[in-house]
C-alpha cells in the first residue's frame, strides 16, 4: 500500500488525523515518524509541525492469515511444502504442495493433522463463531474420508452380525465425524465416542445386541460337583463318568514292624492291637521308654 504524510502539531495529532481520513484503526496501519514536532528559539521563531507516514496494513482473510503463519511454520519443521489457499467458503481449504508427500502426512496423518489443528486455531483468531479448516496433501483428505466410511460400514455389518459392540481405533475430532455420519441414518446399529483426547474412540452398537450370558463353566469341566457320591466330575461326558478306586484289603500276616506299616487283626504279635497302636511308623513320637528306640542325634 501507498504511504500518506500526515501533519499535526505533535506526532499524537498528526496520527489521529490520519487515521481519522482514512477511516482505519491504529492497528490497521504501520506508523512511521517522519518529522518531530518542535519550536523554533528566538523572537520571531515558528513552530514546526510534526510529519507522520500512515501505511495501511494489507488485510488478510482468516484463510489468508493462517496460510501466511504455515509459510513460516513449515521450514521450521524441515518440511519443504508451499501452503496454498483452496477455498474460503463454507471452510477453509489450505493445500499443501510438497516433494514428499509421506513427510509431510506422516504414519496415519499424524503430521498433516498437526498442520491443520494449528491453522485453524490461527484462522479462528478473533472469530466468534469457529469455521473449519482442512488442509490437505495429494487429495489425502479424501482417500482418508472414503477409507473410513467403509471401515463404518464393514464394522457396522459385523456388529450385527454377532450382537456385540465393535470398538473402533483411536481417532481425531475429524475422522470421528466421518464414522458417525457414515452410519447416522442406519436402522441397525448407532454411534457414540468414547474415552479421553487423544484416545478418544468411536463405539458401535448394534441396536439386536444379544443379552450378557454368564459362562457355564460345565462346558469346560470345571466346578461341577455331584453330591450323589461325593466325588467331582468332569461336565464333559466325553471323557466318560469316573470310576471309583478298587477297595483294598489290609494284609492278614503279620509284617515286620520295622515297615511302619504293621495293621496285623487277631494276632499276638506286636503290630495291631485294638484301642491302641504300637510299632513304629515313620518317625519317633511320644515319650521314651526303655526299650523304645532312640532317635539318632545330630551329633551321632
Amino acid at each position: 500500500m501507498e504511504q500518506k504524510v500526515f501533519t499535526g502539531k505533535t506526532v499524537e495529532e498528526a496520527v489521529a488525523a490520519g487515521l481519522a481520513e482514512l477511516g482505519v484503526s491504529a492497528e490497521d496501519v504501520e506508523i512511521e515518524v517522519l518529522e518531530e514536532g518542535k519550536k523554533k528559539k528566538g523572537l520571531f521563531g515558528k513552530e514546526v509541525p510534526a510529519k507522520v507516514g500512515l501505511t495501511v496494513k494489507e488485510k488478510l482473510t482468516d484463510g489468508q492469515r493462517a496460510v501466511k503463519f504455515l509459510e513460516g511454520l513449515l521450514p521450521l519443521l524441515g518440511t519443504e511444502a508451499t501452503p496454498v489457499l483452496s477455498d474460503e467458503d463454507e471452510k477453509i481449504v489450505i493445500t499443501l504442495t510438497a516433494t514428499s508427500a509421506k513427510g509431510v502426512i506422516g504414519r496415519r496423518g499424524e503430521v498433516i493433522d498437526a498442520i491443520q489443528t494449528i491453522a485453524g486455531a490461527v484462522a479462528n483468531t478473533g472469530r466468534k463463531e469457529y469455521k473449519r479448516v482442512v488442509v490437505d496433501c495429494e487429495n489425502y483428505r479424501e482417500e482418508r474420508e472414503e477409507t473410513l466410511r467403509r471401515v463404518a460400514l464393514k464394522l457396522a455389518a459385523k456388529a450385527v452380525r454377532i450382537g456385540k459392540r465393535v470398538r473402533l481405533e483411536p481417532m481425531n475430532p475429524y475422522e470421528r465425524r466421518i464414522i458417525h455420519s457414515t452410519l447416522a441414518d442406519s436402522e441397525e446399529v448407532t454411534t457414540r465416542s468414547e474415552g479421553k483426547e487423544p484416545a478418544r474412540y468411536v463405539v458401535i452398537t448394534p441396536k439386536n445386541m444379544r443379552p450378557y450370558e454368564k459362562r457355564d463353566r460345565d462346558r469346560h469341566g470345571k466346578g461341577r460337583f455331584d453330591k450323589r457320591d461325593g466325588h467331582g466330575k468332569q461336565g464333559d461326558k466325553r471323557y466318560g463318568d469316573r470310576k471309583p478306586y478298587p477297595k483294598r484289603d489290609l494284609p492278614s500276616e503279620v509284617t515286620p514292624e520295622s515297615s511302619g506299616t504293621s495293621f496285623s487283626r487277631g494276632s499276638s504279635t506286636p503290630g495291631y492291637k485294638k484301642g491302641g497302636f504300637s510299632g513304629f511308623f515313620g518317625t519317633y513320637l511320644g515319650k521314651a521308654d526303655d526299650d523304645a528306640p532312640t532317635p539318632p542325634t545330630d551329633e551321632e
